[in-house]
């Protein structure tokens, strides 16, 4: 498992947290998109927090549910994975 969540994994973790399918590269082209565009509201984004928590067994970024935008979200969490924090 690597410490940097890619824009495939957060399109898997949209189906499964938030049920919503998004293709990877649709989620590329739209990075900066908000992600009411794809259909996740702020309990979708929630539930995708959750499941990152679990996965790598560490708190996310308290702001991390308020990212506005996939590119945002990447850019929080990848950062608390890099740090440790």
């Amino acid at each position: 498992m690597s410490d940097r969540i890619t824009v495939e994994e957060l399109a898997e973790l949209m189906k499964k947290a938030a049920g919503v399918t998004v293709a990877p590269a649709e989620l590329q082209q739209r990075y900066d998109s908000g992600f009411d565009t794809f259909g996740i509201d702020s309990l979708g984004l929630l539930g995708i927090v959750g499941e990152l928590e679990n996965r790598y067994d560490a708190s996310m970024p308290p702001d991390a549910e308020k990212s506005g935008s996939p590119r945002q979200f990447l850019e929080l969490v990848n950062s608390a994975l890099l740090t440790g924090a």
